[in-house]
Parts: C-alpha cells; sequence; structure tokens
C-alpha cells in the first residue's frame, strides 16, 4: 500500500564543491534486407497509413487500461506516413478524426520510419494522472510506457471514463499534449510540433523520467511553479523552444533551448553538451524490409541527430536477428542463437528462464519490445556480458526471483579495462525490479565490470508495494555497483536498495541526474547501520578513487515503518566519497519527503541536514523548498 507524501524538508546545494574543499557492427545495406514481414507474435500490433483511424483509437483504448502489475505487453508501430485528421487542431473540442488514447503500462508505442518525421500523429499519445479521493492529481505509479521514433501534431481530447469526469484530466490546449508520467517511461526520437504538457490539466505530483534525442517546437511544461509537478526530470540531446516550470532537480545536458542554470529558484541544471551518450536502436521498415538501426556513439553532443547514414550509425537486416517469443523460447534457445551470430529482438511477454542471457560475442544487440521483461527463476542471473565490447541492451524490464547474486552483469570482473569509448557498451532503458510483481531478491541489481560503459535511462528499484514486499522479503543490498574505469551515467534512478544504492569502485566515473531514495521501510535504527554510523550513504566513491563527477543529485527520505514504529531513522549522509579535489559533485538536493527523520549532511560530514522536525528550514547558503508535496510512494 502507498502512503501519501506530505510537505518535505529539503536543502539543495546549487554550486561546485569538492569534497576536498566544502566537503564494428558489420554493416549492411538496404538491398540486403531481407523482404519479408517478420513474425512478432501476437503481441505486436503494425499499423499503416490505410488503417481507418476509428480501428486505431479502438485498439490503444483496449490496451490503454492494464493494472500496474499485469503481466500483458505491447509493442505498437506506425509504418510510415500520415494518421489522423488535422482540421481540429486549433479547437480541439471540435476535433474528429484525429487519432487520440491514453498510453497505458507496458506499452511501447513507435514509428518505423528512418526518422521521426517519417511517422505524423495528428492527434495524442498520452499519459494522464490519477484523481484521488481528497481532489489531488498524481503520476507518481506511471510507469512502464514509452513513445519513439514518431511526430505528433498535438489535438488532445479526454477518453473513455476520464471524458466523463466532470474535471477530465484529458482535457488539454490547442497544440499541446500530455505526458504524465514517473520513471520508466521515456520520451526518445520524438517530434512534438506543438506544446508538451508533463505535468496535468489541474496540476499533479510526478517524479520523473527521461527524455533524449526529441524536439519539441513548443513549451515544454513541468509544472512546480506553485504547487505539485515534476519532482525531477533529465533531458538529453535534445532541442526545446521553451520550458516552463521548476523542481527539485531537472537536469538538461546538450539540449538546445534549455533555460539556463538556476540553482536557487527553479532547480535547474543546464551542462552545454553531453559528455558522451549513444541514442537507443530502433525498429525500421522499407517496404515489407524490416531491420534494426544502431546509432554511433556522440561526444560532446548538443541537440538532435536523426541521421540514419553510415556516419550515424549501422542498420543491421532483421534476418541478421533471432526474434524470441515468451512461452517458446528458452535461455539454451536463445543462447544458442546468440552462440551463432545471431542478434536477439525479445517480442513482448514475460520470460521465465531457467538461467541468464549470455553475451559473448561483441557488437551484440539485445532489444526488446514492449516491455519485455527477463523473469528469472531459482535466483539465476538476467542477463550476462563477457569481456567483449560494444554491446547494446536496450528496451527491457528484469524481475528478481528469491536469491540471486547480481541480476544484470556486464563483463567478468576479470578484465575490466576492455571497453571501446568509440562504440561503448551500452544499456538503454533497462530497468530492474526488486518484488512488486512477483517474489524476489537480490544482492545487486546491475554490476559493471567493463570500462567506458554508457548507462541510459536506468530505473533500479527495490518495489516499495506489490507482491513479496517488506524489510525481510524482497531483500536486496545494492542498485548498482560500477567496477569499470570511465563509466558514464545518463539519468540514472536507484531506489530502496537496503544498503548503498550505488557504489563506484571504477576511476573516472561520471552521472548526470541521479535520483534516489532511501528505503522506506527500516523497522528501526539499529536494522539499519553501516557499523557505527546511521544507516547507509545513498550515492558511496569508494575510498581509493582519485576521480569522479556527478551532477544533478537528488535523494530523498520516507522513513515509514520506523516513523509509525515511533522512533524514526536518519541516513548519516546522502553522498560518501573521499575529499579530493579531482572527486566533484555539483546540484545536490536533499529533502524528508514526509515522515519522520532525516538526513544528517550532503556530502560526508559536510552540508546542512534536512529532518521531519524542521520544515521548511532556510539555512545560509542553501535553498529550502516545499515543492514536493503529496507522493503516495
Amino acid at each position: 500500500m502507498r502512503t501519501r507524501r506530505r510537505n518535505p524538508v529539503v536543502v539543495s546545494i546549487f554550486a561546485a564543491i569538492t569534497t576536498a574543499g566544502a566537503l564494428a557492427f558489420p554493416g549492411a545495406t538496404p538491398s540486403a534486407w531481407a523482404a519479408t514481414t517478420p513474425d512478432f507474435g501476437p503481441n505486436v500490433k503494425i499499423f499503416d497509413p490505410k488503417t481507418p483511424v476509428t480501428d486505431i483509437n479502438a485498439f490503444l483504448q483496449k490496451i490503454s487500461a492494464e493494472p500496474e502489475f499485469s503481466t500483458n505487453r505491447q509493442a505498437v508501430y506506425f509504418k510510415p506516413g500520415v494518421y489522423g485528421n488535422a482540421a481540429g487542431q486549433n479547437d480541439p473540442a471540435t476535433a474528429t478524426g484525429i487519432v487520440n488514447s491514453e498510453v497505458g503500462y507496458y506499452t511501447s508505442i513507435a514509428g518505423l520510419g528512418t526518422s521521426p518525421t517519417s511517422v505524423t500523429i495528428n492527434g495524442a499519445l498520452h499519459s494522464e494522472p490519477r484523481q484521488n479521493a481528497d481532489g489531488s492529481s498524481d503520476g507518481l505509479t506511471n510507469f512502464y510506457r514509452s513513445l519513439d521514433n514518431l511526430s505528433i501534431n498535438p489535438i488532445q481530447r479526454p477518453v473513455g471514463a476520464d471524458a466523463e469526469r466532470a474535471k477530465p484530466e484529458g482535457v488539454a490546449p490547442a497544440h499541446t499534449m500530455r505526458w504524465a508520467t514517473s520513471q520508466a517511461s521515456s520520451l526518445r526520437r520524438v517530434d512534438i510540433q506543438g506544446n508538451l504538457d508533463l505535468n496535468g490539466a489541474y496540476g499533479a505530483t510526478l517524479f520523473g523520467t527521461t527524455m533524449a534525442d526529441s524536439r519539441i517546437s513548443g513549451t515544454v511544461n513541468s509544472g512546480g511553479d506553485a504547487g505539485p509537478g515534476q519532482a525531477q526530470y533529465y533531458v538529453r540531446d535534445s532541442q526545446i523552444g521553451s520550458w516552463r516550470g521548476g523542481s527539485a532537480n531537472l537536469v538538461f545536458s546538450g539540449v538546445k533551448g534549455a533555460p539556463a542554470s538556476d540553482f536557487t529558484g527553479r532547480g535547474i541544471t543546464t551542462l552545454p553538451t553531453t559528455p558522451t551518450s549513444r541514442p537507443a536502436p530502433f525498429l525500421t521498415v522499407n517496404g515489407d524490409s524490416y531491420a534494426v538501426f544502431v546509432p554511433k556513439a556522440r561526444t560532446n553532443a548538443s541537440g538532435v541527430n536523426w541521421a540514419t547514414d553510415s556516419t550515424a550509425g549501422t542498420s543491421i537486416p532483421i534476418s541478421r536477428f533471432h526474434i524470441a517469443k515468451p512461452g517458446t523460447d528458452t535461455a539454451a534457445t536463445i543462447n544458442k542463437a546468440l552462440a551463432s551470430g545471431k542478434h536477439l529482438i525479445l517480442t513482448p511477454g514475460i520470460y521465465r528462464l531457467n538461467g541468464p542471457i549470455t553475451v559473448t560475442r561483441a557488437d551484440t544487440v539485445v532489444m526488446g519490445m514492449g516491455y519485455a521483461t527477463l523473469a528469472p527463476t531459482g535466483g539465476q542471473a538476467a542477463i550476462e556480458v563477457s569481456d567483449v565490447k560494444g554491446v547494446v541492451i536496450s528496451s527491457l524490464l528484469v524481475d528478481a526471483s528469491p536469491g540471486t547474486d547480481v541480476l544484470v552483469k556486464i563483463g567478468t570482473g576479470t578484465a575490466n579495462n576492455i571497453g571501446d569509448a568509440t562504440n561503448p557498451t551500452t544499456l538503454s532503458d533497462l530497468f530492474v525490479r526488486i518484488g512488486g510483481a512477483q517474489a524476489g531478491s537480490s544482492k545487486i541489481s546491475l554490476q559493471v565490470n567493463q570500462s567506458k560503459v554508457i548507462l541510459d535511462d536506468n530505473w533500479l528499484w527495490r518495489a516499495d508495494h506489490g507482491t513479496g514486499v517488506g524489510w525481510t522479503s524482497n531483500t536486496s543490498d545494492t542498485g548498482l555497483v560500477v567496477n569499470g574505469t570511465d563509466v558514464t551515467a545518463l539519468g540514472l534512478f536507484v531506489e530502496h536498495h537496503q544498503k548503498n544504492q550505488v557504489i563506484w569502485n571504477g576511476e573516472r566515473g561520471r552521472t548526470v541526474f541521479y535520483q534516489s531514495e532511501f528505503p522506506y521501510d527500516p523497522p528501526n535504527q539499529a536494522a539499519w547501520m553501516d557499523g557505527t554510523k546511521e544507516g547507509y550513504a545513498s550515492y558511496k566513491v569508494a575510498s581509493g578513487v582519485t576521480t569522479h563527477a556527478a551532477t544533478g543529485t537528488a535523494i530523498y527520505t520516507l522513513f515509514l515503518d520506523s516513523t509509525f514504529a515511533g522512533a524514526p531513522v536518519h541516513a548519516w549522509t546522502s553522498i560518501e566519497a573521499p575529499q579530493r579535489a579531482s572527486v566533484r559533485f555539483t546540484a545536490m538536493t536533499t529533502a524528508v519527503i514526509a515522515f519522520g527523520g532525516g538526513i544528517r549532511n550532503i556530502v560526508g560530514t559536510t552540508g546542512a541536514a534536512v529532518d521531519a522536525t524542521q520544515p521548511n528550514q532556510v539555512v545560509p547558503g542553501f535553498t529550502a523548498s516545499a515543492r514536493l508535496a503529496a507522493h503516495p510512494r
């Protein structure tokens, strides 16, 4: 059961602080593609421009009502062309013939063109907040949905039961589409030909996700100027008309049109470029010839790059992929295909495998559709990558079973300098869940032993609600352990693990945007101690590391169980790191979301405390805020 989050205490540091001072894909041309329509199974729907809009809407609305822990998975694709009628774009109330549906759980919707502009949707593919009994709205559990590689001329109207409400959430101004979501709901290669509302029609509380390689011609509204809104958001390698709203932690890297950094008012951190990035792979079609385009890495990127020629990446014909189906493929059949030289597509569904998917060949692509979910049995790992470079893993959800040591392992740990900055192993939209959907436990969710890896929008979540949730049930020590050198995390979300959320042992690591919550459920302080220290730091850089950098960190508490027990717990600090000038943290936020307890320090023993007994405190040199109200997590 989720709890209501009330007014938090927030302390933000928005200034550069050092802990020493203040604290070869073998490419193929289109002519080599096999001219055949693949069998993607029953959970993939492909529309073409001749499909009646009524049929499109009926299907999308049918699949939009899945519950949070549904076992159904869906992927929807649009072939190149124009869908829907643009006639009502200036007055959505009069619009007819538009593509208009909410997007529900475990649904990915994408265009099949080589550019987002190849597919135009006149209408809206939107996500709306829920309305609560007290009149508030939130999208705090609006997880697991995505849009990719399409253009939208936004014309939005309420649909379904929402349309019958006195105050429909789906109402939107002209030229505006809403995407009110929290974690694991990325926007990639999306071209919004108007405005994008990340908040809600009446204001809503949400907890942020990632937008990448996208263009928004109008205004993006995140809310939060007065009342609820997006608590955090990460946008990279994109272009926007303007941004409206403030938050605890909005981070922009390589975004043309991004707002200027505003460390004391709006909680904004803006970097002119993204140090290194690699866009996620995506499916394309030319006639009936399907391929997967795998972009190359970019260095110091800024703005969108939708090119698909040989300078931008490699097209791999679908004939070179093993197309797996749940209930049919086993770990053995998948690994046999990978060993034979095939890449891997996991069609939508849940794969209950008796062993890990093992990647032993450099440059292998493993791509999921429709939140394909790996649920290994018997405490087995989900994915293990050998000491090979250039592996691309994208769009997968992993559910732990009881007794897992490491769910996803990149590199064996015996040769951690293997890696290539020009062809980095990349994990995009990889989400790991401990409990919630099923009983599960793990020592480590993701372990990176390889160098120069890019972590791109990863949410590593020890569930705080759902099946098998409890302090002694869905046990998990740590979300992420990085042993490799020169690893970069872009949009890192790690929550509720029972010791450190992140442990960074490798040299020259970089994080751009980090969102984390301590576990909600320590029963008392004695049960949550790091030796003699109260609790564990969320983000820990090992004492032997000489160089590290992180910017845009937001770390929160909501100590639920200990509060009800009458003795709220504390964390001694949010970040633990060696005191060296080359270990740098910038733009840090800490907060007590609700209930009791707090955080004693921000970095090590430096920085002001946040505590439930001191609401809305203002400390000289710091900023207090109460923007993160009513967050039922």
